[in-house]
């Protein structure tokens, strides 16, 4: 009787509960869109298992690399969780300001405005909320940012190894991980938890090209393709 209700006195937003969801039910249902079902799948168990911040190893001496932090809410569950040390890199200046001020009196989550890359420069990054990139940049709405190359951020801050390394870049994390990967160093993480994009040309095979330095020093946890994925170093594998 309430949504009976509710349907006679906001007849539009019943509407667009009732037909909103069709494309969703067809993708899901009969066009079987693998990507809408490993969405699906992964908001169930995750919702279930707590996957993106269920890291046992993790402790107030871990180091955790959030690129692409957006407003910190990754940071701050894994910090609030675990106790450990937080780099949030954040390119967009609305976002890094954001965890600033967020963060500002959590002296174990450091924000840094700029990304993680395979070169240092600045760019032009799309502004779309959670959905800014480098990539299918729209001329009109873009912000300067800056990226530096992962190997002169580590030198620089001295740390050798990464307990965790969540990748969430619109893109950019297919030179990034190439970048690692054809240095031979993806061993100085232990974790990785990356959500690979498909807008980008190519991106199944620049996947499969990534992932297939990744089974030589990591095995696969989970993995819902181009949504969420987690890979955890072998334990035999020499630095």
């Amino acid at each position: 009787m309430t949504k009976l209700i509710l349907a006679i006195k906001k007849p539009k937003l019943f509407a667009r509960k009732i037909f909103g969801g069709i494309p969703r039910f067809y993708r899901l249902y009969i066009s079987k869109d693998k990507f809408t079902i490993n969405v699906r799948r992964f908001k169930k168990d995750d919702a279930k298992l707590a996957l993106r911040i269920d890291y046992p190893s993790l402790n107030n001496n871990s180091i955790v690399f959030d690129v692409g932090g957006y407003e910190g809410d990754f940071a701050h569950k894994i910090n609030a969780k675990y106790g450990c040390k937080v780099y949030i890199f954040e390119p967009h200046p609305k976002f890094y300001a954001k965890c600033k001020e967020r963060f500002k009196n959590n002296h174990n989550i450091i924000i840094l405005n700029y990304g993680l890359s395979d070169i240092n420069g600045k760019f032009k990054l799309t502004d779309s909320v959670d959905a800014s990139s480098f990539y299918n940049l729209d001329e009109k709405n873009t912000v300067n940012c800056e990226v530096k190359n992962i190997f002169d951020v580590l030198s620089e801050m001295k740390i050798d190894d990464i307990d965790l390394m969540k990748i969430n870049i619109e893109g950019g994390e297919y030179p990034l991980l190439q970048n690692i990967a054809d240095k031979n160093k993806l061993h100085i993480v232990k974790h990785y938890q990356i959500q690979f994009h498909d807008f980008i040309d190519d991106a199944s095979n620049k996947r499969n090209k990534i992932l297939s330095s990744l089974r030589k020093t990591h095995y696969n946890t989970w993995c819902y393709e181009f949504v969420w994925e987690n890979w955890a170093l072998k334990t035999h594998i020499k630095k």
